[in-house]
């Protein structure tokens, strides 16, 4: 949400007529940045305890299935409280593997996504200065 001071300062003009954003968007140069500094403090009990937030993903993450219960409801309910909203669509629960900013995390660690190096493995080798 954007503070209703701050609204006046999102104003733009078309030809159709003034219109003010009441949530931030993301098209501003600082919401990604004011984004994740809130969800930081949202989650700041919690984080590397049993929550990873970076930007808009949120990772639950737990020892057994009856904690990783007891986890995803305390950030369904955090989020309900600070009246933040997921699109069920994104969400994925229950996951013995996950890919997480380009590595996979399983029960028996974390490991870099084998398709992002794949790419940086069969780079072309340039052949001439220019290329590099």
């Amino acid at each position: 949400m954007v503070r209703g001071e701050d609204v006046p300062k999102t104003a733009f003009q078309t030809r159709y007529g003034h219109y003010e954003f009441l949530v931030m968007p993301f098209g501003l140069t600082n919401a990604p940045t004011a984004f994740t500094d809130l969800m930081n403090r949202v989650f700041k009990p919690y984080l590397y305890q049993f929550v990873v937030v970076f930007i808009d993903d949120i990772l639950v993450y737990s020892r057994s299935g009856e904690e990783h219960e007891r986890h995803l409801s305390i950030v369904l309910q955090t989020l309900r409280d600070k009246q933040l909203f997921t699109k069920l669509k994104k969400c994925e629960f229950w996951l013995d593997k996950v890919s997480f900013l380009r590595h996979v995390i399983t029960k028996n660690g974390i490991s870099v996504d084998p398709g992002k190096v794949d790419v940086v493995e069969n780079w072309r080798k340039p052949s001439i200065v220019t290329e590099i």
